[in-house]
């Protein structure tokens, strides 16, 4: 009778608990929160300037749909994934500022890039870029792009429009020369075009009146144009790892270049690894005030 009690006892407590040994299967933030039907504009950080969101190395290959309706995100980091595509339901989050889609596999941007009026920075570095839309040149606010690290050879004529912008990134692409467009850039002051395929400097670098560091190192530049020394503005000059040869005597006029630079962080003239014609490399040994002189008085002989 005592058994039969038990039993019947033990079956009114309702269905037992299933335990899994198994570690339990982690989900990204924003994954939990669909999951359990919270609002993903839970995920949304609110800074004192900006509302970002970040979805950085997710591997995904995919957006998820519900990005295109937080439309308050200023700041947007889809960094290190997998994309390969970006919709063009991005044309909806018009109120970014800065977005960053480094580390993807993205061969295009969509047309749609031309609606997002409050981007300042753009990250596209290190993806598959063959080209880039025109459409990005009516993005008049922006000050600070990266194409760096893609399959480029030429920008798009209206990128002359983008009168804000302050620092582009074009290095390890497959430049013959740096885009004509470039020299309309008036308020540029940093400009990277290292590791291209240029052999030469356009005269047209001396309209560049504000820039303070250029970087054209491992090229296959051939001769230091005498243009180049007519923005005196610069502060870095880095033409390291080119075919160079010979200085021009008014090489003094760069009078903010304040050594010969031997880090790669550091201002100053970088003129390393060049076939420098003797006795340059020992003047250039002996810093920039010494090369400076030799370069004055061979102008004077």
């Amino acid at each position: 009778m005592g058994v039969r009690q038990s039993r019947a006892r033990s079956k009114d407590k309702g269905p037992k608990r299933v335990l899994f040994t198994g570690r339990r299967q982690k989900f990204s933030p924003w994954d939990d929160a669909l999951l359990l039907g919270r609002d993903p504009r839970s995920l949304l950080k609110r800074g004192m300037h900006h509302v970002s969101f970040s979805l950085v190395t997710r591997g995904m290959t995919d957006i998820p749909d519900f990005l295109w309706g937080l439309s308050e995100v200023q700041k947007l980091n889809l960094s290190h994934n997998q994309l390969r595509v970006l919709p063009p339901e991005v044309g909806k989050l018009t109120r970014i500022v800065v977005l960053n889609l480094c580390g993807n596999r993205l061969k295009s941007l969509p047309r749609e890039v031309s609606l997002l009026q409050s981007l300042k920075v753009l990250f596209v570095n290190m993806n598959c870029l063959t080209e880039v839309p025109a459409e990005l040149s009516l993005c008049r606010n922006l000050e600070v792009l990266s194409l760096s690290h893609n399959c480029l050879s030429q920008l798009p004529a209206g990128f002359a429009d983008l009168s804000r912008l302050r620092k582009l990134n074009l290095s390890n692409n497959s430049f013959a020369h740096i885009p004509v467009c470039v020299f309309s850039l008036k308020e540029l002051i940093f400009l990277h075009v290292g590791s291209n395929r240029l052999e030469n400097i356009a005269e047209s670098i001396q309209h560049l009146a504000s820039l303070q560091i250029f970087i054209a190192e491992g090229n296959n530049i051939h001769s230091f144009p005498r243009s180049l020394c007519l923005v005196t503005s610069l502060e870095l000059l880095n033409l390291n790892n080119n075919d160079i040869q010979t200085l021009p005597s008014e090489l003094h006029l760069l009078c903010r270049l304040v050594r010969i630079a031997w880090n790669p962080m550091d201002k100053g003239l970088h003129i390393s690894h060049n076939p420098l014609s003797k006795p340059l490399p020992e003047l250039v040994e002996g810093g920039l005030e010494m090369l400076f002189s030799y370069l004055k008085d061979k102008k004077h002989t």
